[in-house]
């Protein structure tokens, strides 16, 4: 299993509420992926213009397929336009 902390930053400007609306569409449509075993939007409780995906997989193939997806190609685009930073890392259990 692979686990993915998708990190991102909202611009200063940005309606959280109008971001979370189209992330919301990513999650569910995620969620039905054959691969997906959890994918889950956050929020900072510190810092409210902190947002971040946790993700479970069952491989890297299934996170490549993710992310060839026609959801994630037309969703995250718009995401980005909301955020000013974004880091991701994917983990392994050790």
């Amino acid at each position: 299993m692979i686990r993915v902390v998708a990190k991102g930053k909202l611009k200063q400007d940005v309606n959280k509420e109008e971001y979370i609306k189209i992330a919301r569409e990513l999650v569910t449509e995620t969620n039905k992926e054959t691969g997906c075993i959890s994918y889950v939007l956050h929020e900072d409780i510190n810092d409210p213009t902190i947002v971040t995906m946790i993700e479970e997989w069952v491989d890297e193939e299934a996170i490549n397929q993710h992310n060839a997806s026609e959801h994630v190609r037309n969703i995250v685009p718009e995401l980005r336009k909301l955020r000013e930073s974004t880091e991701i890392n994917l983990y392994r259990k050790v």
